[in-house]
């Protein structure tokens, strides 16, 4: 009998495509990030004094900021000041080595320094810009600053966040607009367009708007409303406080359990479990019947550790898991299982989190050094010894 030979691992998707990154902060390098898993070369355009900003974010880990290190494995760094007609000049010189440019500018900044979409596309028409903005690249608002917690606040996300509704709508721990409204849509619009630009020749310009993005992740709640449905209330939802199997209660030792016990298989088994009788009527019970079914379910609960019930739910097929902190994420069996955190290679790893397109064995270069690749990239797209010392001898190139 012959021996099981395994297959050969497959190339990545994106083996042969090379995005220049124009962006900084978390939008913008979260999507090539994405890209750059996928096996794309990533090449970060970076301004020659500072750089992306989040290498100087605390805290450091040789010299660089822990989100940046997150963020920008496997990328290469260029600096060229793009304020100098000769770096301008030199990144249109590069250009044609790439298929895709991503970019996170205020709407209007590269149309004023003669590297609009429309210059761009008529220089090279089957070249894919993304262009990530907080409003749009048109409209009202295109020129208005904003952060994460306001595009939340425009796109109605912000208002149904937190548990009572007459306490303030409460910040949410993860950046939803920047990365689930911005980089996640645009990685998909990067990809579609790249299928197309593959068939036809022809680019194109992806106007994606934080906002929303974050919208979109409302599409069944506005679906709900146009049917009839009422404004929802914060915390009074179904799946957002307003039912007693579905929610978070607090253990004995003062950490808590997540319960998604909704349909009634779920809600009969959680309850046997506990030792409480339950019903399955009790899942579409009134708000006041809940909140008494919930009074009930945190007295039980608290009479043991978070460890405690752990260990009963874990024979149980009643959706309850513990609340992680991030420390015990990366200790977690699962988690350790699947392989989520790895470093990358060198004399120095660092360590880094899998996104689930990261390969299952990965093989990451660290993020780079602020110009670290500048002479390699420009020698790529064809400049001489001698021109990437003028450029940078004139501050264009460091």
């Amino acid at each position: 009998m012959e021996p099981d030979v395994l297959p050969r691992p497959p190339e990545p998707p994106l083996r042969d495509v090379r995005v220049l990154d124009l962006s900084r902060l978390l939008p913008g390098p979260f999507c090539t990030l994405i890209l750059a898993d996928l096996g794309a070369q990533v090449d970060k355009v970076e301004d020659p004094h500072v750089g992306d900003y989040l290498r100087l974010f605390p805290p450091h880990r040789n010299g660089l900021g822990g989100r940046f290190c997150a963020l920008n494995r496997s990328k290469r760094s260029l600096c060229l000041d793009l304020k100098q007609p000769a770096g301008r000049e030199a990144l249109l010189r590069l250009l044609p080595r790439y298929q895709v440019l991503v970019e996170g500018f205020r709407p209007g900044v590269l149309d004023r320094l003669g590297l609009g979409p429309k210059d761009l596309l008529a220089r090279h028409p089957s070249l894919v810009i993304c262009s990530l903005s907080g409003y749009g690249q048109d409209g009202p608002y295109r020129d208005r600053a904003g952060h994460d917690i306001n595009y939340l606040a425009l796109s109605g996300v912000l208002g149904l966040s937190g548990a009572d509704p007459k306490d303030p709508p409460h910040p949410l721990p993860v950046q939803l607009a920047d990365v689930g409204g911005g980089a996640l849509w645009a990685a998909v619009g990067i990809l579609a367009a790249l299928l197309a630009a593959r068939r036809t020749g022809c680019g194109r310009h992806l106007d994606v708007s934080l906002c929303e993005g974050a919208l979109s992740f409302l599409l069944p709640d506005f679906g709900q409303l146009d049917a009839g449905a009422p404004d929802p209330v914060r915390g009074q939802e179904l799946l957002t406080g307003g039912a007693a199997c579905y929610g978070v209660y607090r253990t004995a030792c003062g950490r808590y359990l997540a319960v998604g016990a909704l349909e009634p298989k779920f809600w009969l088994a959680f309850n046997r479990a506990l030792g409480r009788a339950a019903d399955p009527a009790e899942l579409l019970a009134p708000p006041a019947e809940q909140a008494r079914i919930r009074q009930e379910i945190q007295a039980i609960l608290g009479q043991r550790s978070r460890d405690e019930w752990e260990q009963v739910f874990a024979e149980v097929d009643a959706c309850v898991e513990p609340v992680l902190s991030l420390q015990e994420v990366r200790q977690h069996p699962l988690h350790q299982a699947r392989g989520l955190f790895f470093s990358t290679g060198g004399p120095d790893p660092v360590p880094q989190v899998r996104t689930p397109l990261t390969p299952r064995d990965p093989t990451a270069t660290p993020p780079p050094r602020l110009g670290e690749h500048s002479e390699q990239i420009l020698a790529e797209g064809g400049f001489s010894p001698a021109e990437i010392e003028a450029l940078r001898q004139s501050g264009v190139v460091r």
